[in-house]
């Protein structure tokens, strides 16, 4: 069990005294992951700075909190989380941080099992599907509304067109996959699960089952044995997972790797929907003959 170190409680008793009373030209919003960053300023526009917890490049099952970090946060208006386990240290911010209004996104969504055993609370990775996606979007929009509600049909007609946008991104993905004949994968890491159910495709093996965990020999064979069973011409890796046994297993294999990303937040894949279509792309060299 990580901790989160006695500061926080230091931090928790003052947040009151830092939150000035007056309206506030811009709402200083805090984000988990990129995505979400990202959905904040689609909603939010030029009514909100915004500032991502988890770098671009990092892993947020892994990440730590530091004190300048909290001190930051502790200066924010709405915090923003993805919750369902991604954010390990949700609980003790949201308890030392509760006078700031707070929304866990995948609250109210259904959580994938994690048939991998990657995570305890289930699979956190629902926005790679775009109609999850769309229901953080509106809870994202709710909180902002609530905290601002000077600007609420502001917020309320980014975010329905936003929603319009993806709802013809997610048809669009939904029609490329179509054509793909392959139609199981494996990865490194089990982030594509939701994507997988939303399009009709399989996550036949992962070899990470577990965050910081090398698979043992007999989990490598199994690997090896999927892959061969599959016919999968690479296996899917990730940056945030750096991986010699996806190197091994691939070269053992005779097949490549490709890199996929579930976070983005980089110069190129600086938003949620490019951030689809990159991932899609790599996908498609893959799966399509």
């Amino acid at each position: 069990m990580k901790k989160i170190p006695v500061f926080l409680l230091l931090i928790g008793l003052f947040i009151q005294c830092s939150k000035p009373d007056q309206q506030k030209e811009t709402l200083f919003v805090a984000a988990s992951i990129p995505p979400l960053a990202d959905f904040v300023k689609q909603v939010g526009g030029d009514k909100v700075e915004v500032f991502t917890i988890v770098p671009p490049g990092a892993n947020p099952h892994s990440f730590e909190l530091t004190p300048g970090l909290m001190r930051k946060l502790a200066k924010a208006d709405v915090l923003v989380f993805n919750g369902a386990g991604l954010e390990f240290w949700l609980d003790k911010v949201m308890d030392n941080l509760a006078g700031i209004k707070t929304t866990v996104t995948s609250k109210g969504l259904t959580i994938l099992e994690d048939d991998h055993q990657h995570h305890a609370h289930g699979n956190p990775h629902v926005w790679l599907n775009p109609l999850n996606a769309i229901f953080q979007v509106k809870k994202i929009s709710l909180a902002l509304t609530d905290i601002d509600p000077h600007n609420k049909s502001y917020y309320e007609s980014n975010a329905a067109l936003y929603i319009e946008h993806l709802k013809i991104v997610d048809q669009d993905i939904q029609d490329r996959v179509n054509s793909w004949e392959q139609k199981r994968f494996v990865c490194f890491h089990p982030a594509w699960a939701y994507f997988a159910e939303r399009y009709g495709l399989e996550l036949a093996g992962v070899i990470e089952k577990r965050p910081g965990m090398e698979p043992s020999p007999k989990d490598v064979a199994d690997i090896i044995a999927t892959v061969e069973e599959i016919g999968a011409r690479a296996i899917f890796v990730e940056a945030q997972f750096p991986s010699r046994v996806a190197e091994m297993i691939a070269d053992e294999s005779d097949i490549g790797l490709v890199a996929l990303d579930p976070l983005g937040g980089s110069q190129q894949l600086f938003n949620y929907v490019d951030l689809l279509r990159y991932n899609v792309a790599q996908m498609e060299n893959v799966l399509k003959e």
